[in-house]
């Protein structure tokens, strides 16, 4: 948490140098040490935000892993591709349609 915390601050505030986060006690300072004020409702909607697209960066690298599996069903020059296969990648493809996270997914079934 402390990671996504600190990935929070610094994209809400540039001159960040130096992030001390001690439970919830935030001490945020910029290369001459001088304070930054921090807005602790803006660095948590900034955190949930960051979580969200991580679920889902996630998700599609699990995704893309599976359609690389099936590649050589579509990429070969002898390839008989079945009404199946066909399915099966546009629904992998589809996923975040349906889900944002590996939390929420229902894979297809393979063929």
């Amino acid at each position: 948490m402390t990671m996504i915390k600190s990935e929070a601050i610094t994209s809400l505030y540039s001159d960040a140098a130096f992030i001390t986060i001690d439970g919830e006690s935030i001490v945020v300072t910029d290369i001459n040490g001088k304070a930054i004020s921090v807005d602790t409702d803006a660095v948590t909607a900034k955190e949930a935000e960051l979580e969200t697209a991580n679920k889902l960066d996630e998700l599609r690298r699990v995704r893309n892993q599976l359609l690389s599996e099936t590649d050589h069903w579509v990429l070969s020059d002898t390839a008989d591709v079945t009404s199946a296969q066909t399915t099966y990648r546009q629904a992998l493809r589809d996923i975040t349609t349906s889900a944002t996270s590996l939390d929420d997914v229902t894979w297809p079934t393979k063929p």
